[in-house]
This record gives structure tokens, sequence and C-alpha cells, in this order.
């Protein structure tokens, strides 16, 4: 069998996934289901593992290991995965927040499915979930950008106001990311968004509103798919102690890996960054 090792050891793999050696080893000892690792590729496939918090399965542990020059396959990845019994965690079943204002206008739904952009801050979409903390409930509020699938803007708030959570979201997303002109936003019909206050934030950066069909989540589906990451990766792997906790908790994992390490697989296997990057760079004018 091949030797591996002179390849991509540990200490190089450590190095360049971000992950300490001795956290490695340490994991290994306490956590891998299966105490016997092959060779260097059984390693690397780990240190791969643990550096994404658990949350990668075969595919993405492929991607970064070739995006690192080894030579290898998803079938290969998966098979060895399944021998070391490493899996990420499946999600959890969630409940929509959204509570809608008949009396409230609705936005025609211009996105229409094209959750597709050519440049950064020409389509975002938006969404509010929750989760519990001391059997309180919290609100995260995010915005992402089409284009990169960057958060460019989220808030945890305490209550389903639309100042806290929406206007307060979209506040913070213009001031990371300046809007192009016709910038569409798109949501679901809650009335966070469908209130007068988050309308007139919408109109003053010259956006256009859009929103989803009674009852489709589909038309939201790349907001909707953050949450469930994020839930499966971040939120139902934690016992929060406070907001506080929880706070420090999401943000690491938004802008600490999500939107800058995480390898995508709508993105091609590139991270936020380097699509952010490859738009910007196909786009010299913008």
């Amino acid at each position: 069998m091949k030797d591996y090792a002179h390849e991509f050891p540990v200490l190089k793999m450590s190095i360049v996934l971000g992950v300490s050696r001795s956290g490695y080893y340490n994991w290994l000892q306490r956590g891998a289901p299966s105490t016997y690792v092959e060779d260097a590729l059984d390693r690397a496939i780990l240190v791969s593992f643990e550096a994404s918090h658990q949350t990668y399965g075969s595919p993405r542990v492929t991607q970064d290991l070739i995006n690192q020059g080894v030579k290898t396959s998803e079938p290969t990845v998966a098979r060895r995965m399944n021998r070391l019994g490493i899996s990420p965690k499946r999600s959890k079943r969630w409940v929509r927040t959204t509570q809608s204002d008949d009396d409230n206008p609705v936005a025609d739904n211009v996105l229409n499915r094209d959750f597709e952009a050519e440049l950064p801050a020409t389509k975002w979409v938006s969404d509010i979930s929750y989760f519990e903390v001391n059997r309180r409930w919290f609100y995260l509020t995010i915005i992402l950008d089409l284009a990169d699938r960057a958060i460019v803007g989220w808030v945890i708030s305490d209550d389903m106001t639309a100042e806290n959570t929406t206007v307060a979201a979209l506040q913070k997303a213009v001031a990371n990311r300046k809007p192009k002109e016709e910038l569409i936003f798109h949501s679901d019909r809650g009335v966070q968004y469908t209130c007068g206050r988050m309308r007139e934030e919408i109109s003053a950066i010259g956006a256009v509103q859009s929103m989803s069909r009674k009852g489709n989540c589909w038309d939201n589906a790349v907001a909707e798919s953050f949450f469930k990451t994020i839930k499966t990766e971040c939120i139902d792997r934690h016992e929060f102690k406070n907001k506080h906790h929880a706070w420090c908790t999401i943000f690491e994992y938004i802008e600490g890996w999500y939107n800058t390490k995480r390898l995508h697989t709508t993105l091609k296997g590139l991270t936020v960054r380097q699509a952010y990057e490859a738009k910007m760079k196909s786009n010299p004018a913008a």
C-alpha cells in the first residue's frame, strides 16, 4: 500500500487547515469511533473533518483535500469515513416563525427563484428563525447575498419587532456591503417584511422588494437552506448558557467559518471569500 506520510503529514495538514496537531491527536484519542487509522490519507481525512467542526461529509472533505493537492476521490473518502466511523450530524426539524398580516401590502415575486447573481449586492434574500436559551426564545435574522452566499447582515433579538429583526439586519447589511442600483431584496410575507418601517428602509436604499408566494417555501429556498445549515452545524450542537454565549458562538460560526473558510457546494467548492474575489475579478468595472 502506498505510504502517504511524506505527501501530507499531520503537521502540514494541521497548519493548512487551521487546526492544532495536538488538538487533532487529542480528538483522535477521545472521539474517533474507530481506533484503526490505516495511513496518512486517513489522518488527512480526520484533520479535515475536525477542522470543519465535524460538519463536512465526504463531498466537502474530498474537495478540501483536493484543494490542498491531495489526490483522492469522493468514493475513497466516503469509504474511509465510514470505516473510521465519522459523519456530520443530521439536522433537526424546526418550526417557521413567519407571521403574516393581511392588512399590509405584499410585493410581487420579482426574484422568481432566480438564485444566481453576477455581482455582489444585486440580490439579497432574508429570513428569520429562532433558537432557545434557558427556556427563552431568541430570534436570528439574516440577509444573504446570492452572488457569493455571504451573510452580509445578521442580528439576534429577544423579540420579533421589525425594528430589532429585519430593520436592524438590513442596516448592518448596508453598512457591510453597499447595495448596487436596483438591488432585489427578497423575503417571505412575514409582517416584519411587509410593515411600513421595513418597506421604508428598503425604499431608502433604492432596492426593489420581492416576496415569496403565499405558503411557498421554495421561493426563498436559499435563505431557508442557510438556517438548516447553521442549525445543524452550530446551534443544535450547543447548550447556550445565555444570550451573550449564543451571540459569541453564532458570531464565530458566521464570521469565522461560514463567511471565510467553509467550502460551499453551490459555489463549486469555493469559500465565500473566493467566490467574491472571482465575481469581482470577472467584473472589474463593478
